[in-house]
């Protein structure tokens, strides 16, 4: 039996239905009456779509695949393409900077997006070597993932002119989610956050966690991991203590 929702849109409170019908058992359809959103938004839209194309037929990425969607503001260079691979199903929010810093003996692509992943407003991710996100992994607005840094060991020279640390490696793991202002960071060794793993706002991530992993905090620190054998959350020290002696909790990068 359907069910009719009714909030307001818009400044002019304009009501918009949402249909919750449910059928033969399957999950509630929600349907979105879409008459009174803005009818402006088109512009956007369509700006985004050429933008897009244009990327995809003057910009040789190191691979580039279906169903990509670059917005209009995204900001990438065109000497950074053929060091960045995208998979299909990607799509890159407003304000988004994907940079890669100088690194000429590096043949790999140094930014890889894996299929299905969705990068946030304002994120920003700057590779040197490599950071990998693997498929469906979720970055919230303002989320800063870099695998380098800017040299500051000469105290007689700016910081500026130092030029950058060797840097290490990253992977996110599939189906991960970082929430809004995290960060994660490598200057050297690599760091692996586990797949289906979990990192909470404005958090700093340093340093390796295991698969199934809930981490937050600056450093960021092993909140709680779901054990798939048990089928249960592990909170607190009794989590550490599960993957005690583990490689992939252990490992870290030094700053």
């Amino acid at each position: 039996m359907p069910f009719w929702t009714f909030f307001p849109c818009g400044e002019e409170k304009h009501m918009l239905m949402v249909d919750m019908t449910e059928s033969d058992g399957e999950p509630l359809r929600i349907q979105r009456n879409t008459r009174y959103e803005d009818p402006l938004s088109w512009i956007t839209r369509v700006r985004t779509k050429v933008h897009t194309l244009w990327l995809q037929v003057t910009y040789r990425f190191h691979y580039l695949g279906k169903g990509v969607s670059f917005h209009y503001r995204c900001e990438i260079g065109r000497r950074a393409a053929p060091a960045i691979s995208v998979g299909d199903d990607v799509y890159l929010a407003p304000d988004v900077w994907l940079n890669v810093a100088e690194n000429p003996g590096n043949t790999e692509p140094a930014i890889v997006l894996g299929n299905g992943c969705k990068i946030g407003r304002r994120c920003v991710i700057s590779a040197k070597n490599q950071i990998q996100l693997e498929p469906d992994v979720l970055l919230a607005p303002s989320v800063l993932i870099m695998d380098h840094n800017h040299e500051y060991s000469n105290l007689d020279l700016p910081i500026h002119a130092q030029g950058t640390t060797a840097g290490g490696r990253i992977v996110i793991g599939r189906n991960s989610w970082l929430g809004y202002g995290a960060v994660v960071s490598c200057d050297r060794g690599k760091l692996e956050l586990g797949h289906n793993s979990v990192v909470g706002a404005n958090s700093v991530v340093t340093r390796s966690f295991p698969p199934n992993s809930v981490v937050a905090g600056s450093p960021a620190k092993l909140i709680k991991r779901y054990d798939p054998h048990s089928g249960k959350w592990l909170h607190g020290e009794q989590a550490v203590a599960d993957v005690r002696g583990s490689s992939t909790l252990d490992a870290g990068c030094e700053s």
